[in-house]
């Protein structure tokens, strides 16, 4: 991997990690699904207190994962590689680039951030092992499929990864990391029956859902063609195989018309009225939307819900704990890196480096009000 592209990868995560942060200034007293996960990201980096998760700050998790991979190349790539550091790795025009130079230039792309981010995790996986701390394959799943239920779907999920280029295998590396914090911080935090109490009253409404049904439909441009395919149904023709075959909806036709459950307010006006106006397993005349003319078919039915508090109770004990963990995990990774006893050369090289500079260039260290007297 060459230096743009760690460098591109490393400021879609910075990206992520911005948007993650505005989000969490605009919500700061919401309780959405709070991921376990999300708090490590800001943890293992050395950030600030993450906030509340959401999608974004799952996906911050993510690009952080991404970032990672390809980075903790740089620990491994001299190993590899084997042999003198002037041996070369790559040709150009009979000049020679060497492992050397690939090395030191992945080093300054990328490896303070990297070394970083290991020192880090060290740290946690001392403090689990001295406070007994074991992570099962069991609360690896748990984890994973908490950072799938903030996406929604499985493909919004496998989307994200696919955008950074992160596999499941390497995320669950990471997730261990994400499990160890919370229970290492976990038994420090106390949530009150009143706490969760507040929290419902407070997000009720939000709680519920409206009444959804479920559809499909044939879409067509003209009226002559839906009246024909609806005489067809009518025939006792099979609904899903005639929208397969005529449906213009590249959308749902492959899947028989297909729409899936969807609440009030979502669809064209006339298409909504007259499908929430059928039975279960009823066909609609034809109908003309803003986008043609449809013949629908309703499969399906959810009542609108409102849920006790009793059936929140946990699902909210849960958003809370995870909120304190958040809170708190920032500010107890700078604990044990503040007490703990770290070498860390590449800090020193660059100190060093920054010194000799100076010392060198002693007009270029000025400050600009100094430049500006003179």
């Amino acid at each position: 991997m060459d230096n743009q592209e760690s460098q591109r990868k490393e400021e879609e995560l910075k990206n992520a990690a911005e948007q993650e942060t505005n989000t969490h200034e605009d919500n700061q007293h919401t309780t959405e699904s709070t991921p376990a996960s999300s708090y490590a990201a800001g943890a293992t980096s050395g950030g600030s207190t993450p906030p509340p998760a959401r999608k974004s700050g799952s996906t911050a998790w993510i690009a952080l994962s991404a970032v990672l991979a390809i980075l903790l190349v740089i620990v491994a790539i001299k190993p590899v590689f084997g042999g003198g550091n002037n041996a070369a790795v790559a040709t150009v025009n009979k000049v020679d680039i060497t492992k050397e130079d690939l090395y030191e230039e992945m080093l300054k792309s990328g490896g303070k951030t990297t070394l970083d981010n290991l020192i880090t995790q060290q740290l946690i996986t001392q403090e689990a092992k001295a406070s007994n701390v074991t992570v099962t394959e069991a609360d690896i799943d748990e984890e994973i499929n908490t950072l799938k239920a903030s996406f929604g779907t499985d493909e919004q999920f496998n989307a994200a990864l696919a955008q950074y280029g992160v596999t499941l295998e390497s995320l669950r590396k990471d997730a261990e990391t994400q499990v160890k914090i919370r229970k290492l911080l976990e038994p420090s935090i106390t949530i009150t029956d009143e706490q969760i109490k507040e929290t419902y009253e407070q997000n009720k409404a939000s709680y519920g859902t409206g009444e959804e049904i479920k559809a499909s439909h044939i879409l067509v441009a003209t009226q002559e063609e839906a009246d024909a395919i609806l005489k067809e149904l009518k025939d006792g023709a099979d609904f899903a195989t005639l929208a397969k075959e005529k449906s213009t909806d590249t959308g749902t036709k492959d899947n028989g018309g297909d729409l899936g459950f969807f609440g009030k307010g979502v669809m064209d006006p006339a298409f909504e009225e007259a499908a929430f106006a059928l039975e279960v397993d009823q066909i609609s005349d034809v109908v003309k939307s803003s986008f043609g003319f449809h013949i629908i078919k309703k499969t399906g039915f959810k009542a609108a819900t409102s849920p006790t508090f009793e059936e929140k109770k946990e699902e909210i004990r849960k958003q809370l704990l995870n909120q304190q963990i958040q809170e708190k995990s920032a500010t107890w990774i700078q604990e044990i890196r503040d007490k703990a006893t770290i070498t860390n050369t590449l800090e020193e090289k660059a100190a060093e480096e920054t010194d000799t500079n100076a010392s060198a260039n002693p007009d270029a260290a000025a400050s600009p009000e100094a430049s500006a007297a003179q």
